[in-house]
């Protein structure tokens, strides 16, 4: 298959990058650099989480979400908290200066696990998690599956730093200590949120605001969709025993733009099927606070932007998307 001929959003197989001999994984560097610079997007099997894990979370999670109002209320946060998301409290589009109605989901959003030396960023980026005491059997499941996706993200990047040409731990040398967040985003049907607004998505479209992104997703039809230039807005390839990977903006200004930042969205909730209800885990992939990020030179990186703070510049987009 000619690199013209590759889909824009390749499967890759992470055992044969394990394992496999230097031809190997030199073809699969190369796969992962064309993707990343034209949707930002990858699936990836071979990564060994079991799928019976993310099942059961499925399962406790869809336990709290399905609880009245007044009980899941006792956890409600604002966007970065540590709790439950209700309806309304989140514009995705808000971060690309869309002005769109509220995203029709709701999430549990937890975050790193281990509090910081550094009071002051102890402080901004540091709380306990909250785990519904409803659901008690939520806490070990989440737990056990944040332990994987740390182990995966690593594999992840060492496959990024080769990917650009340079050393395996370019990338993962300051993700010693990360700001990890997880979501459960759980979209419920028509039948619980009623008729979308005009514009209005599960999640409207944006690009992630970090390093790596892992998703763990459903199919339905009103699902992911993946923008690029050469096919506008269409559905993401779904596969249930693959991740899917996207890069997102610090990601790609650590390159110097020479990958992009995926840009999607959750299309809303179809009018056709009411009880559509998807749920998914979105691992998002963070720097240890105090990252200085200079995008990659050329002729590798092809915009020279200048140095941010990794958090600064998180706390920037995550203030964006909050409905206040």
């Amino acid at each position: 298959m000619t690199a013209s001929s590759r889909p824009p959003i390749p499967t890759i197989d992470l055992r044969p990058w394990a394992d496999g001999g230097p031809e190997e994984r030199a073809r699969i560097a190369r796969t992962v650099d064309e993707a990343l610079q034209t949707a930002g997007f990858l699936l990836v099997t071979g990564h060994g989480v079991d799928p019976g894990l993310r099942t059961r979370i499925r399962e406790a999670a869809r336990a709290f979400f399905v609880l009245p109002v007044e009980a899941k209320q006792a956890y409600e946060v604002k966007v970065g908290g540590r709790g439950w998301l209700g309806p309304g409290a989140e514009a995705n589009g808000y971060s690309e200066g869309t002005e769109t109605p509220p995203d029709l989901k709701e999430s549990l959003t937890f975050a790193t696990h281990e509090p910081f030396d550094d009071p002051v960023v102890n402080a901004e980026w540091y709380r306990p998690n909250v785990w519904p005491s409803e659901v008690p059997e939520l806490r070990a499941l989440c737990e056990e599956y944040l332990a994987r996706m740390g182990e995966l993200e690593n594999l992840l990047l060492s496959l990024l730093g080769e990917a650009l040409g340079l050393e395996p731990d370019f990338f993962s040398r300051h993700m010693s200590h990360p700001t990890y967040g997880f979501n459960i985003n759980w979209y419920p049907g028509t039948e619980v949120v009623g008729d979308p607004a005009p514009g209005q998505f599960r999640i409207g479209p944006h690009t992630d605001f970090g390093t790596v992104t892992i998703l763990d997703r459903q199919a339905g039809k009103g699902g992911l969709q993946v923008f690029t230039d050469e096919g506008g807005w269409e559905d993401a390839p779904y596969d249930p025993d693959a991740f899917t990977i996207n890069i997102g903006d610090l990601m790609s200004r650590w390159t110097g733009d020479r990958w992009r930042s995926g840009r999607h969205r959750v299309l809303p909730p179809p009018a056709d099927e009411p009880a559509e209800e998807l749920m998914s885990l979105v691992y998002f992939g963070e720097c240890t606070p105090g990252t200085i990020v200079e995008s990659v030179p050329a002729p590798v990186g092809r915009v020279a932007h200048p140095p941010v703070d990794s958090h600064v510049y998180l706390r920037a987009q995550l203030d964006s998307i909050t409905v206040d």
